[in-house]
């Protein structure tokens, strides 16, 4: 969620510092702030956007070759400059930036109420720092001792920056349960909450793990030690990431860019992995645990959002293809209900960030139960990809856009070789099946290019519902997921209320909203329960609903009767989520930018959730 940047070296800070800022402006955020060291130690921030930081410090000393920067979600406080990052200690001597929360805050504060403490703002992030500093004062210990000292009484999570006015040639990081990453240079650091703003000035990369902490010093020496003081030895890795890829590439927005970038991201996620000619699929990131998912009594699928939504497509490719019982879950909600875990069951996380608090709370969760953990996620050496016990990843490319595109075909496509590979294997399918949806899966990436060339036709779809207020969306078996992420992309960027529903529940309540001014999308392609979809979009006409519809090419009998049409290729029926999808995505993003909302950073979200 909140973003984190920090530099160390012999350059000037401030540039580097506001450019990894605004690289993590996709993340989601209410206010910005930067610490520097030139002789005093220096703290601006405003609430706002980057743009408005800038703005402010126009006139201000930004001098200094250290320094630490963060964008904040707000959690604990309103968005103000007074509760935005950095934060002081007491003395002023110590600034810290944060990202995480402090679950056991108000217990501290109280303690250190006692002992004479004022608070400037109503951070846990301040409670933090000045615990530090109490510690380092009382127990007369180095800095990094009382950090450790005092990470041991948090309860929370954390990915946390510290600079100290008495040691301008050292910054302090640790982190737990919120994601945080070392660039390496030459006798220089860049510390960021994801690669973003690394990728720039170095491609070798240290990844912090639970509960780490690492001193970085001007000397290019890095100190590593966990917080119960055992040393650790810091793993450098290169950065898979290229500078053009978080770019916008001429595109107005990354959203789109994003939208265009499926053809490729599908096709990078089936490569090396599937070749039908030779009758191959392969995951390899599960090879050793391909046992437990063709024996598995029961397949628990957990995720938040648009993943969740790719998980219940999940859902009906093991149960159709596999044979495999499923159950799709929220993680925020798993975690909490005291579920019902068996050391058979095989648990699928699927995470785009791979760093959502919920999901990575529900794998612990599972994996203390004794289950197996598969994950999918789209971010190399996340957290979720180091908590479980095996996985894939959707080699989808950075995600800019707040709002998940190519993401979610890239976790239906790997769901959908996992499924049709498990039940292979099983011997569930036969073998001229199985090389038949070979076939259709390697040809699903040209389909969505022809799907992308109808774009004008639905910027003008989206011309003449830019002024409505509700959308209903409509999917039965297959196409229900698909109609529920369609809604929830309206949603998220437009700000239109959309909801999404399988079809035949639509006379069970939501039919009540239908009139001449509801726009009903309806995804009604031809397979599957095709007539009875036919049947659900009568029902809307006869209401006076305005009917936009989804179809496979050539269909003639829903031509007949909706008011707007948008064609895509024929597919198999399993296969077809990953075509109906991108015209939904399209539908979307022109509605939304019509109405002029910031598409890349839609109000109040965030692109990475790591906190509950």
């Amino acid at each position: 969620m909140c973003g984190i940047v920090a530099y160390l070296g012999d350059k000037q800070a401030y540039p580097i510092l506001i450019k990894g800022l605004q690289r993590l402006e996709y993340r989601g955020y209410d206010s910005a702030g930067v610490a520097l060291i030139d002789d005093e130690l220096l703290l601006y921030k405003k609430q706002g956007k980057v743009a408005d930081l800038e703005e402010y410090l126009k006139d201000k000393n930004v001098k200094g070759n250290i320094g630490i920067a963060h964008t904040r979600w707000a959690t604990h406080g309103e968005p103000s400059d007074i509760n935005a990052h950095p934060h002081f200690s007491r003395s002023k001597k110590l600034a810290i930036i944060h990202n995480g929360i402090i679950e056991n805050y108000c217990t501290l504060k109280k303690e250190l109420f006692k002992r004479g403490y004022t608070f400037q703002s109503e951070t846990d992030t301040e409670v933090l720092i000045h615990l530090i500093e109490d510690i380092q004062i009382n127990e007369n210990v180095e800095l990094l001792e009382a950090v450790r000292i005092a990470l041991n009484q948090v309860v929370g999570a954390y990915a946390i920056v510290i600079i100290a006015k008495d040691n301008p040639n050292q910054l302090i990081v640790a982190r737990k349960g919120s994601p945080l990453v070392i660039g390496v240079g030459e006798k220089e650091f860049f510390v960021a909450s994801d690669a973003t703003p690394i990728v720039e000035h170095t491609t070798n990369v240290v990844y912090l793990n639970e509960e780490e902490i690492a001193v970085l010093n001007r000397n290019g020496d890095i100190k590593l030690i966990n917080i119960k003081n055992q040393k650790k030895t810091p793993y450098i890795e290169k950065l898979e990431l290229n500078l053009h890829e978080i770019e916008k590439d001429g595109y107005a927005h990354f959203m789109l860019k994003e939208i265009h970038e499926q053809p490729r991201s599908i096709r990078d996620t089936m490569r090396g992995r599937i070749n039908s000619s030779r009758n191959i699929l392969s995951l390899g990131g599960i090879t050793d645990y391909e046992r437990r998912l063709i024996n598995a009594k029961r397949i628990i699928i957990v995720a938040c959002g648009t993943s969740w939504h790719a998980g219940l497509v999940g859902e009906y490719l093991f149960e159709d293809l596999a044979r495999i019982p499923v159950e799709v879950e929220y993680a925020s909600e798993f975690r909490y209900r005291n579920p019902i875990i068996n050391e058979d069951d095989v648990v699928i996380a699927i995470s785009q960030s791979g760093e959502t608090a919920d999901t990575l709370a529900a794998i612990e969760l599972a994996k203390s139960k004794g289950a197996t953990i598969i994950g999918i996620c789209n971010v190399v050496g996340s957290s979720i990809a180091r908590a479980t016990h095996a996985g894939s990843y959707t080699h989808a490319g950075p995600e800019i856009g707040v709002a998940s595109t190519k993401a979610f075909t890239a976790q239906v496509t790997i769901l959908t070789m996992m499924a049709l590979m498990i039940s292979f294997k099983k011997g569930v399918i036969t073998k001229s099946k199985y090389h038949q949806l070979l076939g259709e899966i390697e040809l699903i990436p040209e389909k969505v290019e022809k799907v992308l060339k109808t774009e004008n036709k639905i910027k003008g779809i989206a011309e003449e519902f830019i002024n409505s207020r509700n959308f209903l969306y409509l999917g039965r078996g297959y196409n229900f997921p698909v109609a529920l992420e369609g809604a929830l992309k309206l949603k998220e960027i437009s700000y239109i209320h959309a909801e999404g529903y399988p079809a035949a529940e639509m006379k069970h309540g939501p039919i009540a909203l239908i009139d001449a001014e509801m726009p009903v999308v309806v995804v009604a392609t031809k397979k599957g329960i095709y007539e009875k979809v036919i049947s659900n979009i009568m029902e809307v006409k006869a209401r006076k609903g305005k009917i936009i519809a989804v179809v496979t090419e050539g269909d003639v009998a829903v031509k007949a009767l909706a008011d707007y049409i948008i064609e895509i290729p024929e597919t198999e029926e399993l296969l077809v989520p990953l075509v109906a999808t991108i015209p939904l995505q399209l539908l979307s993003y022109y509605i939304a930018v019509m109405r002029g909302c910031d598409v890349d950073k839609p109000r109040n979200l965030a692109k990475s959730v790591t906190v509950e």
